[in-house]
């Protein structure tokens, strides 16, 4: 028996998704998917149909968001679309229940970009990946964009100069769900990534009209409920074992406060919720943690984008490999076409990460 379809994947066929994917031709990508997995006769061969769909939904999102507004949302609702699909299929060969949970795990890697992050050989080249996240926020606004998941996609594959080497951008962008984050998938994304790339930027959406460089990551969950309604509070859990109440950005933040003049404001921003050690009751510290305090919150809050920030730099400091790992919140926007000057002064603030 087939696990039910899950309340993010029933939205998409509410009547603003449906004409999402029908102006943007991403609702092509169901029929398609369909006929091939219904074709299918082996295992292998549904992996296979996986694998294509999957990479050609991520190549067709990044490349029509090459030019002009991003939408993040045929991506979206067409992923869940076909992730639907797959969790209800019923293939005319025995299949074990394991393998078809693997074939949707697959699903989720391949059309998030998170299998596509890999860079060119050489000394010449400058590695960064940049990280997105899925809309949110659905109950109250169906039709919101994510401007981190529109930055990622418009970043991915972006090259520049830095000094005598050039930079190139991969993008991945993760579900707004407490539990994949609780089953590893940043460590599956980013881990063995650790070890070749030179930055690694989480992206997320913020507060109006300004970037905020979170500074300090907390190791504390809040309980938000997330994109399927679920709620998780206590400290984050992590694959390897309980990691510092505190990491901190490796990212040059007041070189990037200077370089990225534009529209939005640009702050570094110390804050955090801690509880001193001690001491019972939480409190905000402006200027960072304390010696021995617990973390409440961190300059990201105490939401995901917070989490992948902390996951990020536990990496980091967990593999040694020294990469500029930290987080920026985005300006909050929530239509393509707001997004604009936002990705472009966020260029400005990736090449200062990375400046020499």
């Amino acid at each position: 028996m087939h696990p039910a379809t899950t309340l993010e994947e029933d939205r998409a066929h509410l009547p603003f998704p449906r004409r999402s994917l029908a102006r943007s031709g991403f609702d092509a990508a169901d029929p398609l998917f369909n006929a091939d997995l219904r074709d299918s006769t082996t295992y292998e061969q549904a992996r296979e149909v996986v694998t294509s769909h999957a990479s050609r939904l991520w190549t067709e999102a990044t490349r029509t968001s090459a030019n002009g507004p991003v939408d993040d949302r045929p991506l979206y609702w067409a992923r869940l679309t076909l992730s639907a699909r797959l969790r209800a299929w019923n293939p005319t060969f025995e299949l074990d229940p394991n393998e078809h949970a693997a074939l949707l795990r697959l699903w989720e890697r391949a059309s998030r970009g998170i299998t596509d992050l890999e860079f060119p050989p050489g000394d010449r080249w400058v590695r960064v990946v940049v990280t997105g996240f899925d809309p949110f926020g659905l109950e109250e606004d169906l039709e919101c964009s994510n401007p981190s998941g529109a930055a990622a996609l418009a970043l991915h594959g972006w090259t520049f100069p830095v000094g005598e080497r050039t930079a190139v951008v991969r993008s991945a962008l993760f579900p707004v769900r407490w539990d994949d984050f609780a089953h590893g998938l940043v460590e599956d994304a980013l881990a063995t990534r650790h070890g070749v790339v030179d930055a690694a930027l989480t992206l997320s959406r913020g507060r109006p009209g300004r970037f905020d460089l979170e500074v300090f990551n907390g190791a504390w969950r809040g309980g938000g409920p997330d994109n399927v309604g679920v709620g998780r509070s206590g400290e984050i859990p992590l694959p390897d074992g309980p990691g510092p109440q505190w990491t901190r950005s490796s990212l040059p933040v007041e070189r990037m406060v200077e370089a990225a003049s534009g529209p939005f404001t640009v702050v570094a921003n110390t804050e955090v919720v801690e509880v001193p050690a001690h001491e019972d009751q939480e409190v905000r510290s402006p200027r960072g943690p304390s010696e021995g305090s617990r973390a409440r919150a961190g300059g990201g809050g105490d939401y995901l984008s917070n989490e992948i920030a902390y996951r990020n730099t536990v990496l980091r400091d967990r593999t040694g490999a020294g990469a500029r790992s930290g987080h920026v919140h985005l300006p909050l926007t929530t239509r393509p076409e707001e997004h604009v000057p936002m990705v472009e002064q966020l260029r400005l603030l990736v090449a200062a990460a990375v400046a020499e």
